[in-house]
């Protein structure tokens, strides 16, 4: 089991150097009139993490000032919780701290950051599911500067998954049929999946030679995250799990299950 521990090393020391951001005090600063325009996480798309694979994302900031942006003067960090004592909570710094910089305009500069969240360290534990926060920093070539504490904002979430299952098939028309699935995520605590429990799962019809699935009722996991509901063979056709998704947690859709009917 994973415990609440800081992540650190002389990179990490590098960039939080170069933010000077105290995790006692968190807050902006700027010097001058440059400005942090954007920052981007992930092309603004949710991280999502299984158990074991490495994700590799990016964080691209754009700064603006009259003098222009310093090369190699921007960096990020993304994190979950800042400590009193100035150590972080699920700190996930950039793999070179240079970036890849590219100039919009004698002004403006964008810089990218390639960053890997590992399941197994950076989350730490399952609590750190949802928003984290994206911090930055940048240096103009006249020396003005800007710190950001809450550039942006990043969802990593806990991976889903789900399946589904009809029977008897093949089945008369109008028969009953039992379907079963179940609905698991990533615990980051165990390195395994497991049932999430209580969740509202839509079950999905499509008609043979249609091409939209259509709900027949909604069905909610039991304590170890299984499903299990009846429903009337009808037609040929596929039959599927939905699941919405949730603050911590990615939608997912079960692969289809074809019943022919006799």
């Amino acid at each position: 089991m994973h415990h609440r521990t800081t992540v650190a090393g002389l990179a990490g020391a590098l960039v939080l150097s170069a933010l000077a951001i105290p995790g006692a005090a968190w807050a902006d600063e700027v010097s001058g009139d440059i400005r942090i325009t954007k920052v981007v996480a992930n092309g603004g798309k949710d991280i999502v993490l299984g158990t074991t694979a490495v994700k590799t994302f990016t964080i691209a900031v754009t700064a603006t000032d009259d003098s222009g942006i310093e090369t190699g003067g921007t960096s990020p960090v993304m994190w979950h919780t800042p400590f009193p004592n100035g150590d972080y909570y699920g700190l996930v710094i950039p793999e070179n701290i240079a970036g890849k910089c590219m100039r919009t305009s004698f002004t403006t500069t964008t810089c990218t950051y390639t960053l890997k969240i590992n399941p197994r360290i950076h989350p730490q534990d399952n609590t750190t599911a949802g928003t984290w926060t994206v911090s930055a920093y940048a240096l103009a070539n006249d020396g003005d500067y800007i710190t950001k504490d809450s550039a942006a904002k990043a969802k990593v979430l806990r991976n889903s998954r789900m399946t589904v299952n009809a029977s008897p098939e093949p089945v008369k028309k109008n028969k009953t049929i039992t379907v079963t699935g179940a609905l698991t995520r990533a615990n980051w605590e165990t390195c395994k999946y497991g049932g999430y429990t209580k969740q509202s799962v839509k079950l999905q019809f499509k008609k043979k030679g249609t091409s939209t699935y259509k709900t027949l009722k909604t069905v909610t996991t039991d304590s170890k995250g299984n499903l299990r509901t009846t429903t009337k063979a009808t037609a040929d056709g596929y039959f599927r799990h939905s699941f919405a998704g949730t603050s911590t947690t990615p939608a997912v859709a079960s692969a289809a299950d074809y019943v022919d009917v006799k």
